[in-house]
């Protein structure tokens, strides 16, 4: 992966242009507070909204919500995996009863849902630069003891529609220190899910792109896709599965031995984790397993896992971590490369 390649990857997920809708949302609390805003979206328990008078993006506790009213469009994800898209109105209920959710997309078609079964909302528009959300984060270490620094430069864009969904995910660390070279690695993974007729099952297509200078590898190319289920949604977790088949070609850098490329048919196994703690913390992680098909017995293994602690609006402190191993790599090549990073998340879109 060239470093031209690289920046253009980091600034096509990077430059994705801000554009906030009219406050005119009604959002009323189950203490009695009204609030007229902008309803940005639903995701892990957190409503997301923002004001006219307040710079960045609120987070509102979903279950502390007596009623929302918006006119805005919304594609709106339950528990089992039900779609919808419509404006959002809330009907009128008994004193202690649960407060239910109407999604009206025409006068004649509406339905009714339990707040409690409302697992996502995003807000959706004809306009198609709005459609997006993300992070962008960033952290540099540096010690004065052995001149070593340390960056990290992260970022995943979410493009969503009524049932299907699209992401990027781009990621680059690079360390140095006085003596020794460089060492960098640069990922990006793109990902594309579409919803089946059964209710949280999808289908899902994937493609990588990998360099490691720790594992001696100059490109890893991976596509494939499968079919995966949600095991659980809620608004404090989500945890998917995916099975599927993939075909990897790693080229690798110069060596005694010529090696050239390297072709991989294998079989996929990915487990996707996302956990929630409304205005505290966050934990993503995901793995995916690679049990090569076309060379039985060699194994590759990738992770990612990051953990947020919110400071405050748009902003927080992130810690990631980072893997890759292959238990059969190339003679005199390493097997693993794995790593942790920290620093500063900014959310843009839905949060």
């Amino acid at each position: 992966m060239s470093t031209r390649a690289i920046i253009l990857g980091a600034a096509l997920l990077l430059a994705v242009p801000l554009v906030a809708s009219e406050k005119t949302d009604v959002l009323v609390m189950k203490n009695g507070d009204r609030m007229t805003c902008e309803v940005k979206g639903l995701d892990g328990g957190v409503l997301y909204v923002s004001f006219d008078y307040i710079d960045g993006t609120a987070s509102v506790d979903w279950s502390k919500v007596a009623r929302l009213e918006s006119k805005q469009l919304f594609i709106v994800k339950t528990q089992d995996g039900s779609m919808y898209v419509g404006a959002l109105t809330t009907t009128e209920t008994a004193a202690g009863r649960p407060v239910k959710i109407q999604v009206v997309a025409t006068p004649e078609k509406e339905v009714v849902i339990e707040q409690s079964q409302v697992v996502q909302m995003v807000q959706t528009s004809e306009n198609f630069w709005q459609r997006f959300s993300g992070e962008i984060s960033w952290g540099i270490i540096h010690s004065k003891g052995n001149q070593s620094t340390q960056y990290s430069l992260g970022s995943q864009t979410a493009y969503v529609r009524e049932r299907w969904n699209a992401k990027a995910n781009f990621s680059s660390n690079l360390s140095s220190s006085t003596g020794t070279n460089a060492s960098t690695r640069n990922s990006l993974n793109l990902t594309a899910r579409r919803f089946l007729p059964w209710k949280n099952w999808f289908y899902s297509g994937l493609g990588t792109f990998l360099e490691s200078s720790e594992q001696g590898i100059n490109l890893q190319s991976t596509v494939g896709g499968g079919v995966g289920r949600y095991l659980k949604d809620t608004n404090q977790a989500s945890i998917s599965l995916l099975g599927g088949v993939a075909w990897q070609k790693t080229n690798y850098q110069a060596s005694i031995v010529p090696l050239g490329s390297q072709n991989l048919a294998a079989a996929l196994i990915a487990a996707d984790v996302r956990l929630f703690q409304f205005k505290k913390t966050s934990l993503n992680a995901n793995a995916t397993v690679f049990p090569a098909l076309s060379e039985p017995g060699r194994v590759r293994f990738d992770t990612n896992a990051s953990y947020y602690i919110k400071l405050f609006s748009n902003l927080s402190w992130n810690f990631s971590f980072y893997g890759n191993w292959d238990n059969q790599p190339p003679p005199g090549f390493s097997g693993s490369d794995y790593g942790t990073s920290s620093g500063l998340s900014w959310t843009f879109g839905l949060k």
